[in-house]
């Protein structure tokens, strides 16, 4: 009884984990090709504040894309895609904490 309920509870687990991963990419996808579109038009235009808008809008994008990685991290078994997992979301935390560094040294440069 108790392990038809834990099975039970391990695939509830499993299958909310795995939309919450597919809505997560589909977001972080969706704000990166909408702010480089975004960026395209302000390129095209010359407005200044281009790079600043572009940078933050990718950052967003990646956080939410390194927020479904955590969630994976749920559902993985072998210890393989763990690391696997693992090395993704170092990854993308080393790009997102670039990006933020970058804003900040344009908006200082701003400033000036």
């Amino acid at each position: 009884m108790i392990e038809s309920i834990e099975a039970t509870l391990e695939w509830v687990l499993e299958n909310i984990a795995s939309i919450a991963i597919l809505l997560f990419e589909f977001i972080g996808v969706g704000i990166i090709i909408w702010s480089g579109l975004k960026g395209i038009s302000k390129w095209l235009r010359h407005a200044g504040d281009t790079r600043i808008y572009l940078a933050k809008g990718l950052a967003m994008g990646l956080e939410f894309k390194m927020g479904s990685e955590i969630l994976r991290t749920v559902i993985v078994r072998e210890w393989k895609e763990i690391g696997i997992v693992a090395g993704i979301i170092a990854l993308r935390a080393a790009l997102t904490f670039l990006i933020h560094w970058e804003i900040k040294e344009e908006e200082k440069a701003k400033e000036i």
